[in-house]
């Protein structure tokens, strides 16, 4: 088995580092991830500017790109044979919600997707960092579980791990994506030479976050393990935008 390792943090991560460890004897590790922290990248891929790939002294080869480059230039243009799974993390912080929209963990995870490799996407819900061992322990029981019972279909799992000892979580939940408030206000200052700067404000609260919810899971103690797709069709309104383009006309 050969896994695919990838992550947003940028290669010199200890998420990244530590799903190396906890997944080494399962398969044939190969970890191809971003130069330098690239959250929020989304599923962006690096069209104006060749990629520069490097290896650093531990085996871990990283792009002067993102996520998605990252993982798409693994499986289009260096691996053969292809890998048997990607899996994206280990995050610092969680990607719940709305944050899989802007996540580049779940974008380097979704890019395998969208390539016919099933792809996992585990982050550790909370930055301060203390627990990577348990997010690392719950990705090797996922992938062990894959290897045992393969999915027929690719699959896109989001996983969000509490930064707690492994003893002390609960289990695991399927759940659905929760709703966060919209953003807080963007930060404004000013740089030395007195420009205008603005920072993009910090995520709101959670707004949808019941029993169901990835964010509900996590703060009561579970791991949270959530499916993803990719199609945006909003199914609902065709016939509406049916009806209402017939009336223009």
């Amino acid at each position: 088995m050969r896994i695919l390792l990838s992550n947003d943090d940028g290669y010199l991560a200890p998420g990244l580092a530590q799903l190396a460890a906890s997944l080494g004897d399962l398969a044939e590790i190969i970890v191809v991830a971003p130069e330098r922290n690239r959250s929020g990248a989304s599923n962006s891929l690096t069209l104006d500017l060749p990629l520069h790939l490097n290896k650093a002294a531990n085996g871990f080869m990283y792009v002067s790109g993102t996520p998605t480059d990252c993982v798409h230039l693994a499986v289009t243009g260096l691996l053969e044979p292809q890998p048997d799974m990607v899996v994206s993390g280990i995050n610092l912080g969680a990607n719940m919600g709305d944050d899989t929209i802007y996540s580049g963990t779940v974008a380097a995870a979704t890019e395998g997707y969208l390539l016919g490799v099933p792809a996992i996407a585990v982050s550790l819900a909370s930055f301060a960092g203390k627990h990577f061992e348990t997010a690392g322990r719950v990705a090797r029981e996922l992938v062990q579980r894959f290897t045992r019972t393969p999915f027929t279909e690719p699959v896109l799992l989001n996983v969000n791990v509490p930064d707690v000892p492994y003893d002390q979580l609960h289990g695991v939940q399927v759940t659905r994506l929760g709703r966060r408030h919209k953003a807080e206000p963007a930060v404004k200052s000013l740089s030395p030479r007195g420009e205008t700067l603005y920072w993009i404000g910090p995520a709101g609260p959670a707004a949808d976050a019941g029993e169901g919810t990835d964010f509900h899971a996590v703060e009561h103690g579970w791991v949270s393990v959530t499916p993803l797709q990719i199609d945006l069709t909003h199914g609902a309104q065709l016939g509406q935008v049916r009806n209402w383009l017939g009336k223009i006309a």
